[in-house]
């Protein structure tokens, strides 16, 4: 009861001068942080001659030396183990050097070269098939198993090429009726049954398995598979070739010793050379043509372990061997084959490269022979789907060719195109596979090139797109944009199947967004809407369409010049799926968050970002995932964000209320609204600079009301809270009493509501924490809210007491006295006669009481019993197992007394020096937390008026922990 009739009178303004920090003048000179530093070092030389004394000599060193990395010697640390390394350390290092000279032979070329692997997806993806398959599986044979001591070795080599006819012979077993699915997972089977075999030291099974793999490639039965086959049997083909690499690199080491990476012939021992001829020698043996090619291409790179010229006369010799292939298909996948493993192995030895296209070039004739054409006619291919086959080969050998030749190599080739008779088929994989800058710069050429091609082979829509995926990358000279665009249009407008059209039409969207304006950007999505409206067309093509939005919104981010094109909103309208219509509203406002600079107020915009927010909002519903609802409502404040009428507030809460109505489903965005409002209200009183008229006051309360009514629909107990006193606080600056006290007492009325545990990024926690942190902020907003005329004094305060009293806390919680202590620090202020802060405008209890002695008995009361309850839980602690909980409470209450009452009581300097022995009693307390306390009332003491705490620290015993 004595503690507030003998709180200590505050002086604010002097104590927040006493606490500041001293200034020192400081002449910086030439001194900046950034600069480097000086570091001088000092050495001392001890002399030995007699009568010499110690001499310490200075030098400096500049810091652009680090003195970190100089005490090293330049040698790390960590490396001194390498040399005294076991043997394990030794193979993981071997491995290492291994991993890192395949890398860097694999990046032999540059990273501007597309790798075979980017395209393995898009072939597989494109060349399906629902026709059945049929696959020979190899089957082990038991032949030759026994044998002989006198003779085991001849009897081995004996067995392993009965083994090799063997499968000559038919030692397979033929699967039929495969479908597609069936067929790949077959051949991953025999990709792992290899790795198997060759783990398990069955090299001559290993070999089996791709010699009978390559064999697949000779099979064109169902002939629009071939591409994706290709890419399936050829991934075996690279493993083995990997393992067989391998596997003589690994014979190579010398007490545990690599190869390095640019090693010679010479510096690999007989071992590995035998095995590596003995390789080539088995491979030759291979009757058929086609798996002898493919398995000896695999293993091409290991020419090098057996002369310099290994690799550069070996590529002609298989470039000859692919003209003994009857099928043109077949042989260009072939070649495409050889191209793929000579830019691994071989870059420069572009010759060969360049003899294998032109030899393709000699039999490309073939294509149109009677016995495609039969094939063709057996398989009811079309032509035009005959001859996308070919794309992928060609379109990689091409681009083989092409990488960094020369302007002449590349002109060369088109000349001998042109003698072809401009040849769809290859004009489209010289304009797949070589510089988008060369195809642009020479556009016309090409164009002309394709008016005189034959339609019926290779449609000109396809060779429009891929002049258009070049265009989207390289510029065309200026003087031509306008009559290319003309030029293509012509023929993409003209299609009819809409599927061709929209294909050819996405990628010129791009060359039209780039070089020409908005009215020819709303004539081509015109045309868009006409071709693909009939029919619901759109229906089958919304990847392509989404492309489109995609581009147009990538070269127009000026919103307001985007929904001034004419026909950009009938185009989102063709999206009738409602998950496509969401991605594409997506797509949009994220580039109008990232693109806007300035808030908007323009109608257009603020009408049609409503529509495309609002078609968002609406697809939430009771299955949409959490984070989804969360990157929705995150573009939606981004909008409402971007959103200004100036000086125009009521435009602005009018704006606010609309958005309210739309977006009632989505949380995070009625907070933004309420924040967003309370701004508005915020912003009203700067321009009022607090002097409200009639008219501003009417406003501000009706934001105020907008935001007391839009609170109670959130679900979140935390973000209701801390809103209504965030609200609150705004309207105590607004001058709008009743209706903070409202806000306030809605505050009040929910704490009991608070559940013991709350979920938090997922996981549940229990909620005193942030109970605590909510109510300590609530009581220093109440120090300046002032009493209701009606209500009784701390009307407020009381109320919050009431219910902290009545809340249920945990029962190993000190939750509820923190806050009490807390309660403590309030009602101190309160008793001043100048409170340490106020609303500007809003007259507080200091104002409206002055110091009354009836106003000062109630805050008695009220801390008589907010002490008695303190006292009374630190009685409860008094059992062995919440001793230490006792003794951080005792001294958290002392610190209270000592910052906020006035010891010069004597029952106040007693009731502290209890508390100060009750913290130490059990030996709990931390020494280092008693020293540094007692240390800082020693040096309040010798503050003036402060002599008291001389004597109070002489009554304060620190106690050992023994």
């Amino acid at each position: 009861s004595c503690f507030f009739r003998h709180a200590r009178s505050r002086n604010y303004t002097s104590e927040s001068e006493m606490c500041k920090l001293e200034s020192v003048p400081l002449d910086f000179g030439d001194y900046h942080p950034l600069k480097p530093i000086t570091v001088t070092e000092s050495k001392t030389k001890k002399m030995n001659r007699k009568g010499s004394t110690s001499s310490t000599s200075s030098s400096s060193s500049s810091s652009m030396m680090d003195p970190l990395s100089s005490v090293l010697d330049g040698t790390d640390p960590l490396s001194l183990f390498a040399a005294a390394a076991d043997p394990v350390t030794t193979t993981a290092t071997m491995d290492g050097t291994r991993r890192k000279r395949d890398k860097d032979e694999s990046s032999a070329v540059g990273s501007d070269f597309e790798p075979w692997s980017s395209k393995r997806g898009d072939i597989l993806a494109r060349y399906t098939t629902t026709e059945k398959l049929s696959i020979n599986l190899y089957m082990g044979s038991e032949k030759g198993k026994a044998t002989t001591t006198g003779s085991a070795v001849s009897e081995k080599v004996r067995t392993r090429l009965e083994e090799l006819d063997d499968l000559e012979e038919g030692s397979q077993k033929e699967l039929l009726n495969l479908t597609q699915q069936d067929y790949m997972n077959r051949i991953e089977e025999l990709n792992q049954s290899l790795k198997d075999a060759w783990s398990s030291d069955q090299k001559v099974k290993a070999l089996k398995i791709v010699i009978q793999c390559s064999k697949l490639l000779s099979d064109t039965t169902v002939i629009q598979f071939y591409p994706s086959k290709f890419v399936l049997i050829t991934d075996i083909l690279d493993t083995f070739g990997k393992l067989v690499y391998e596997r003589i690199l690994s014979m190579c080491v010398d007490n545990r010793v690599s190869l390095p990476d640019n090693f010679s012939p010479e510096s690999v021992n007989d071992t590995a050379k035998e095995t590596c001829l003995n390789w080539f020698f088995k491979i030759a043996s291979i009757r058929e043509l086609i798996p002898r090619f493919y398995v000896e291409a695999a293993i091409l790179k290991c020419n090098k372990f057996l002369s310099k010229t290994g690799i550069s006369e070996c590529l002609p010799r298989l470039t000859s061997m692919i003209r003994g292939i009857g099928d043109p298909l077949v042989a260009v996948y072939a070649r495409a084959y050889l191209c793929r493993v000579g830019m691994e192995v071989a870059p420069q030895l572009k010759e060969s490269l360049n003899k294998n296209f032109f030899d393709f070039l000699l039999t490309f004739k073939q294509i149109h022979g009677d016995t495609v054409q039969n094939q063709l006619v057996v398989q009811c291919v079309e032509i035009p789907l005959y001859l996308t086959l070919y794309s992928p080969a060609i379109d990689w050998i091409l681009q083989c060719i092409a990488y960094h030749a020369p302007e002449v190599l590349l002109t060369e080739m088109m000349e001998r195109c042109k003698k072809l008779g401009n040849n769809a088929l290859l004009l489209n994989s010289v304009m797949s596979a070589f510089r988008a800058e060369f195809i642009a710069a020479r556009s016309m050429d090409f164009i002309a090139m394709i008016k005189e091609c034959d339609e019926s082979g290779f449609p000109k829509h396809l060779l429009f797109r891929s002049l258009g995926l070049n265009l989207a990358l390289a510029d065309p000279p200026e003087n031509d944009r306008l009559q290319i665009l003309n030029e293509a249009w012509k023929v993409i407008t003209k299609l009819k199947n809409p599927q061709d059209y929209i294909n050819c039409a996405e990628v010129w969207v791009e060359y039209t967004c780039r070089h020409f304006t908005k009215r020819e950007v709303n004539t081509v999505l015109a045309d868009v809407i006409k071709h693909m409206t009939p029919d619901r067309a759109f229906e089958d093509a919304y990847p392509q369409l989404q492309s489109i939005i995609q581009k147009v919104i990538t070269y127009i981010y000026d919103f307001s010049l985007l929904f001034s094109v004419e026909k950009f909103l009938p185009f989102l309208d063709m999206f009738q799926k409602e998950s496509v219509r969401v991605e594409v509203c997506k797509c949009i406002m994220e580039s109008f968050i990232k693109h806007q600079q300035e808030s908007t107020k323009d109608p257009v915009i603020l009408n049609a970002l409503l529509h495309i927010c609002k078609t968002m909002h609406d697809s939430v519903n009771a299955l949409t995932l959490e984070d989804e609802k969360r990157m929705l409502a995150a573009l939606i404040n981004g909008f409402i964000k971007m959103v200004s009428f100036g000086r125009d507030f009521e435009q602005q809460l009018s704006f606010y209320v609309e958005a309210r109505s739309m977006f009632c489903n989505l949380e995070p965005v009625l907070v933004q609204l309420i924040h967003s409002v309370n701004q508005l209200a915020m912003e009203t009183r700067r321009v009022m600079k607090g002097n409200h008229s009639r008219k501003t006051a009417a406003f501000v309360r009706a934001c105020v009301a907008f935001c007391f009514i839009t609170i109670p629909s959130l679900s979140s107990i935390f973000t209701r809270l801390n809103l209504y006193l965030h609200s609150g606080q705004v309207a105590l600056a607004n001058q709008c009493l009743s209706q903070a006290d409202a806000f306030f007492k809605a505050a009040v009325s929910l704490v009991p509501e608070v559940p013991k545990m709350i979920s938090v990024d997922g996981k549940m926690r229990p909620s005193d924490a942030f109970l605590l942190e909510f109510l300590c902020n609530f009581f220093s907003t109440l120090l300046v809210v002032p009493d209701h005329p009606e209500q009784g004094v701390l009307f407020l305060v009381r109320g919050l007491l009431n219910v902290i009293q009545d809340y249920t806390w945990e029962d190993n919680s000190d939750d509820k006295v923190r806050i009490y202590t807390n309660v403590l620090h309030l009602l101190s202020a309160m008793t001043q006669e100048a409170y340490i802060y106020h609303v500007d405008k809003v007259d507080s209890n200091d104002a409206l009481y002055g110091g009354d002695s009836k106003f000062l008995a109630e805050i008695n009361k009220l801390c008589e019993t907010v002490i008695a309850q303190i006292l009374d839980h630190l009685k409860t602690l008094g059992k062995e197992e919440t001793l230490k909980r006792q003794s951080q409470l005792a001294l958290y209450f002392f610190n209270t007394i000592v910052a906020h009452g006035d010891l010069r009581n004597n029952k106040l300097n007693q009731l502290c020096v209890n508390l100060w022995n009750l913290a130490q009693k059990h030996g709990f307390a931390d020494t280092k937390t008693m020293v540094k306390t007692l240390e800082y009332i020693k040096r309040r003491s010798k503050q003036p008026e402060m002599s008291h705490f001389t004597d109070l620290a002489l009554r304060l015993p620190l106690q050992s922990r023994t």
